[in-house]
């Protein structure tokens, strides 16, 4: 039997044989090597949930900067597309799978876009105009914001090179009959603006 902490909470749920369930508040407790996700609780699993959802998206700069100083800005942004464009299919996939979104109209897209890790990372509003037109505007992001930083001018092309071209597959790869329309694009002239905006249609 697991032992009890004062940093954990135990729910009892009785059957046949009592089972235990933790709901550990942080892990300052005694090693535990059976320890399991569930073990922790819902404020520590969301936290771990961002954390993990900062550490892709600084992964993903991370690797490209990398092929940028030794091939080319050019070279980074094709190894980019070639990552994203493989990866987007099982995000997309498993994601509507595992939360369960049947449908295929533009609103069953967003609950998926809500899902991913990026938006963990990427603040997002979403305006339902109706089931199959939505508009999308991104208010913060990283990604744009370390171009900034950089000041090389890459966010000029950076995002409709590499945002513009994922967005479409993605939503392709979800319905091949629904469209993204770009509204607006960097380069912005101050960070009061928005990041970009779409929009996403079908029919």
């Amino acid at each position: 039997m697991r032992r009890e902490s004062p940093n954990s909470t135990v729910i009892r749920h009785k059957s046949y044989e009592e089972l235990e369930v933790r709901e550990l508040k942080d892990y300052s407790t005694e090693f535990d090597p059976n320890l399991r996700f569930e073990d922790f609780s819902k404020d520590i699993l969301v936290g771990l949930l961002e954390l993990y959802s900062k550490l892709l998206i600084t992964l993903d700069g991370l690797w490209y900067l990398s092929v940028k100083e030794r091939a080319g800005n050019e070279e980074a942004m094709t190894c980019d597309k070639w990552v994203w464009e493989r990866a987007l299919r099982y995000m997309t996939q498993d994601i509507a799978k595992l939360i369960k979104v049947p449908g295929k109209d533009v609103v069953d897209f967003m609950k998926v876009l809500q899902a991913r890790p990026m938006h963990f990372v990427i603040e997002e509003k979403m305006e339902v105009i109706n089931r199959n037109d939505v508009v999308l505007t991104v208010t913060h992001c990283p990604t744009l914001e370390a171009l900034e930083r950089e000041g090389e001018g890459r966010e000029e092309t950076h995002c409709e090179l590499a945002c513009s071209i994922m967005r479409r597959k993605h939503t392709e790869l979800f319905n091949p009959d629904m469209e993204v329309r770009c509204l607006k694009l960097p380069p912005r002239e101050s960070r009061e603006e928005i990041c970009c905006q779409w929009e996403y249609k079908l029919g």
